[in-house]
């Protein structure tokens, strides 16, 4: 059996989406940046940030430029995907995580012991409910697809 490659989303791909996405989200280069700008940006070197841009461009998480001979050269978008995994937009997990840990410092700071059981229940409850089961709920919350009371 071949032996798998390294993973590399971790230490290159990740680093370089990051930076990326906070220049093509910030006013410092008109959204659009270079690639020389993404290098230092992402405290890698060149070569892997290009091997890393070249691969987030074919998996589809960002948009580019490129010269003549296919080199990319500035980075003009970056998909909705790209904000969540960079930590722009909320992911499931992420606010699912959020609200039980808000639960439970509510629990802590409560000034009565009838709140305190109430934000402790509260919280007992989410956790009983399950990080899956939640970011389930998270998701439809984030996507607004709970219904509404009337």
């Amino acid at each position: 059996m071949p032996e798998l490659l390294d993973d590399v989303w971790f230490t290159r791909d990740l680093p370089v989406l990051q930076a990326i996405a906070r220049l093509v989200d910030g006013p410092e280069y008109g959204g659009n940046p270079y690639l020389g700008q993404v290098v230092p940006a992402s405290g890698l070197p060149k070569p892997e940030v290009t091997a890393a841009a070249r691969a987030l461009v074919s998996a589809g998480y960002v948009d580019a430029l490129t010269n003549y001979a296919g080199e990319i050269v500035r980075f003009t978008g970056i998909s909705a995907e790209a904000r969540r995994l960079a930590g722009l937009w909320p992911t499931p997990q992420g606010e699912w995580d959020r609200l039980v840990e808000q639960l439970t410092a509510r629990a802590e700071h409560a000034r009565t012991d009838v709140e305190r059981a109430r934000w402790q229940a509260f919280a007992d409850a989410a956790v009983a409910v399950g990080p899956d089961d939640g970011a389930l709920l998270m998701s439809a919350l984030i996507g607004g697809y709970v219904p509404r009371a009337r």
